[in-house]
């Protein structure tokens, strides 16, 4: 994608939107306070507005609706209590314990609850001392209430005239990562690809695609109206992105050999031909991405159709006059190549229709799953929070961190006795997160931002003397920060700076020095603070997780392996379980993937075992990958008489994924007598192999070609070709995880 669309993907996103609306919520108010002189009293108003607004994470009506309720409710209740009890310093202490370790541990329930349990901490923060409300307590946290009822009267007039819109931002945006998924594995057609850098980016990317579906599942299959209301629009919004995860599937299943490719048609222009091709439809998608966000119809850059069929024509060229008895396997591949590229296209097409909106594109609509069955389920009984009180949890250790960085911070802050000493307690609160690698990024990020944010605002400070410009500049920089917050801490960090230093500029001009200043001491103090709590305070490091994360990962695989593999033994296979099953092993590999990356990201003695780790991952997505493309035949043929000849394959494949769960909760089995086993081999397979071989070899490949059993040996050769593959896959992550296993013992 060029810089142009990622300017119109990102003006066009609901992180902007959200930007503009927190901006507008805040400054509108702020305003009119001014206009009548009062703003200093109200300064609670505007900030209300702007931390409950934050607790509005993307997901269903219902679900922004009670979180806004609940976060209004509890910031009143903590702003009290503080307000009241802060001239105690002895009690401020025993507040910092309670708060910080159950607001920080209410994490348990998810990113929802954990943003009100954030919020609630920054609420505190501000209230720890008299900066803010005075004496006045009760009229200072009845007006910020006011400004968070102000933010939810603004979230329900939007969600009225605009109820598809963060649907529609957050598909378009799913169509988007799809498109750059495509576009990477189109690099592996051209010369020379670097497969280990590849590799990388597409699990980056599988990482991403994740966090987008299950943010989309939540809001489609949550909000009823969008799986039973009528209307067109609705219809054709869960019909993309039905569309959508079987147009992942089939780009995570096109999988191939790409060593073995090269070496075959290297010589050729057929692959890269085939790679132009793919980076069309990888543009395409995001052409299809952009119009969801945007709300107008999509049209094709290319003619889909005229490419396709020159790929098509050159490989049946190709075929014609290269083709032998010796090759006939590497041109079958190269079908299905050309097969996935022809089903990618079609449906290319298909979603570029569908952004018409038109009644037709809704004629063959059906949704062919549960919906319940693919609804994120969020538990909310206490005995979750009970369960986590304990050293063994991962949220209860990182409650224990921030609890013990803000008592340091609040001991900081009356040591060095700064003039906005509660800004350690912000940083070092927005700072430490569960991860050591997020937690260190958000660090260096911050200060970075934080240095960048006030050399910034002296120059503009400096240049600028008129007031409407730099008002101006405000409220860019704020939209900025908070269109920025989850995508780019560094950018949101500095632009937070900045507006705030521009801020305090209107409400306390002779001020602004002290403000500078106390920004950077701060910020520094709390960073500090946050690194070493991060890195000495009950850390978890990744790969104490990551042999959870790698059975998961094994278990979710069998399960989806077992319902496809079973259709090729004469079984129904159910579609609702399949996709489901298919939704399981997508997650597991993403949730391992994303574990590993935050390993590089953690200190050198902390990363062990990092090249059989690597390779379990890569071996995991290439496992998912040859079950994805296996399914593919399963929901299209039927190859019955061959049943017998494939479940000796099944069983064994079974036997391996068993062996290496039982490596990883450590029982020794017979593992070894596995390895060394070969997986049954087809003989009615071989026979056809033979005898079609022998018939090019005799007849020609234009008379071999009316033989009716062309086409079926096509298709056995290559499911053939995927069991073999994931028995292959099965015995490496079996021998990888043989090299762990004494590192983990010792």
């Amino acid at each position: 994608m060029n810089y142009l669309d990622e300017f119109k993907k990102f003006i066009s996103s609901h992180y902007l939107s959200t930007g503009v609306r927190l901006t507008l919520g805040t400054i509108i108010p702020s305003v009119i306070f001014h206009h009548y002189g009062i703003l200093s009293e109200m300064i609670a108003f505007p900030l209300g507005t702007l931390l409950i607004g934050g607790t509005d994470n993307p997901g269903p009506y219902h679900r922004r609706r009670n979180a806004l309720l609940v976060a209004i409710a509890t910031c009143f209740v903590v702003a009290c209590v503080t307000g009241y009890l802060r001239h105690f310093p002895l009690i401020i202490f025993l507040e910092i314990i309670v708060f910080g370790m159950f607001f920080s541990l209410v994490g348990v329930y998810g990113n929802r609850v954990n943003s009100i349990g954030l919020i609630s901490l920054l609420v505190f923060v501000f209230n720890i001392d008299d900066h803010l409300s005075g004496d006045m307590v009760l009229r200072t946290a009845a007006i910020f209430s006011a400004g968070g009822i102000w933010y939810f009267i603004l979230f329900m007039v939007l969600q009225k005239l605009l109820p598809y819109k963060l649907i529609q931002q957050l598909l378009g945006e799913n169509f988007v990562e799809l498109g750059k998924l495509l576009s990477i594995k189109a690099d592996y057609y051209f010369a020379n690809p670097n497969y280990d850098e590849l590799f990388n980016r597409m699990i980056h990317q599988q990482v991403i695609l994740r966090e987008n579906h299950e943010n989309l599942r939540e809001i489609l299959f949550k909000t009823r109206e969008i799986v039973t209301e009528s209307t067109t629009k609705s219809r054709i919004l869960m019909l993309m992105f039905l569309d959508s995860i079987d147009l992942f599937e089939r780009i995570l299943n096109s999988q191939q050999n790409y060593a073995n490719l090269h070496r075959a048609f290297d010589h050729t222009k057929v692959l890269r031909l085939f790679g132009t091709y793919i980076t069309w439809l990888a543009a395409e998608i995001q052409q299809i991405g952009l119009a969801v966000q945007s709300g107008y119809a999509s049209h094709p850059r290319h003619d889909l159709d005229e490419a396709f069929n020159k790929c098509q024509r050159a490989f049946e060229r190709m075929r014609e006059h290269k083709m032998n008895h010796d090759n006939m396997e590497d041109f079958i591949m190269l079908r299905q190549i050309l097969n996935s590229l022809q089903d990618v296209t079609e449906r290319v097409k298909k979603l570029h229709r569908a952004t018409k909106y038109e009644a037709d594109a809704t004629s063959d609509y059906k949704l062919t799953v549960e919906a319940e069955d693919f609804t994120p389920k969020q538990d909310y009984h206490p005995r979750i929070l009970l369960d986590n009180l304990s050293l063994k949890s991962s949220h209860f250790r990182h409650a224990v961190r921030v609890t013990l960085g803000l008592l340091a911070g609040y001991i900081a802050s009356l040591f060095f006795a700064v003039g906005h000493g509660y800004w350690i307690l912000l940083t070092i609160a927005v700072i430490l997160k569960p991860a050591f690698s997020i937690t260190k990024q958000r660090n260096l990020h911050r200060i970075g931002g934080t240095m960048l944010g006030v050399v910034v605002g002296f120059l503009f400070l400096y240049l600028i003397e008129e007031k409407t410009p730099l008002f101006i500049l405000m409220m860019v920089s704020m939209i900025l920060a908070y269109s920025f917050l989850k995508i780019n801490y560094f950018v949101a960090s500095t632009s937070i700076t900045l507006y705030v230093i521009l801020s305090f500029h209107f409400l306390s001009p002779q001020h602004v020095t002290d403000v500078l200043q106390d920004r950077v001491i701060d910020t520094v103090i709390g960073s500090v603070i946050a690194y070493i709590i991060s890195s000495y305070v009950l850390p978890v490091w990744e790969h104490s997780q990551i042999k959870q994360y790698m059975k998961e990962a094994l278990n979710a695989n069998r399960k989806y392996f077992d319902i496809v593999a079973a259709k090729f033994t004469g079984k129904q296979l159910d579609i609702n379980e399949l996709k489901l099953l298919r939704k399981n092993a997508i997650i597991a590999m993403a949730n391992l993937s994303d574990n590993f990356q935050k390993m590089l990201s953690e200190p050198k003695k902390q990363q062990m075992n990092m090249e059989e780790y690597h390779q379990f991952v890569a071996t995991s997505h290439m496992l998912t990958s040859y079950i994805a493309s296996l399914s593919t035949y399963a929901q299209t043929l039927e190859y019955s008489e061959f049943s017998v000849e494939f479940e000796l394959m099944i069983r064994q494949i079974d036997r391996q994924l068993q062996a290496a769960t039982d490596i990883i909760d450590g029982k020794t089995g017979n593992s070894l007598e596995i390895v060394r086993e070969s997986l049954p081999q087809n003989q009615r397979l071989v026979e056809l192999l033979t005898k079609r071989k022998k018939e090019i070899k005799e007849l020609g490949i234009e008379r071999a070609d009316q033989s009716p059993a062309r086409k079926m040996l096509s298709d056995l050769k290559t499911i053939n070709g995927l069991f073999e593959l994931i028995s292959t896959i099965s015995i490496d992550e079996i021998k990888i995880l043989q090299k762990i296993k004494p590192a983990k013992a010792a």
